[in-house]
């Protein structure tokens, strides 16, 4: 049996895959005021669709749905089969509050009581 697909075949196979992976996922890049849709999130960065991915290199934001998980410094490394692989160089998970620069005990007052006068 013989495993070889013509360019057409092959082709409509390539395209498939990859409007399955974009489906599958919901994590999607943000930079520059850009948003586009991550096809594989690796541990060591992510990938693109090589036709649409702009050159990303620098601060980006990663999010799933609206969420916003990441802000990471990429850099474009390499692409292979139509995909387009960035590498983190800083891969920070994002938090909605901003941090202190003092410790917080376990026990906190729940709130401030005024003196009557």
């Amino acid at each position: 049996m013989s495993t070889y697909f013509s360019a057409e075949v092959q082709a409509g196979i390539d395209a498939a895959r990859k409007k399955a992976q974009k489906q599958r996922h919901r994590l999607r890049v943000e930079a520059d005021g850009q948003s586009v849709r991550v096809l594989r999130f690796l541990e060591d960065g992510f990938t693109l669709d090589a036709q649409t991915a702009p050159q990303l290199r620098g601060l980006v934001n990663l999010y799933d749905g609206s969420k916003h998980l990441y802000q990471c410094l990429v850099i474009a490394t390499d692409e292979e089969d139509g995909e387009m692989h960035y590498e983190f160089k800083r891969f920070t998970p994002a938090s909605d509050q901003a941090p202190v620069d003092f410790y917080r005990g376990e026990t906190v007052p729940a709130g401030l009581l005024d003196r009557p006068n």
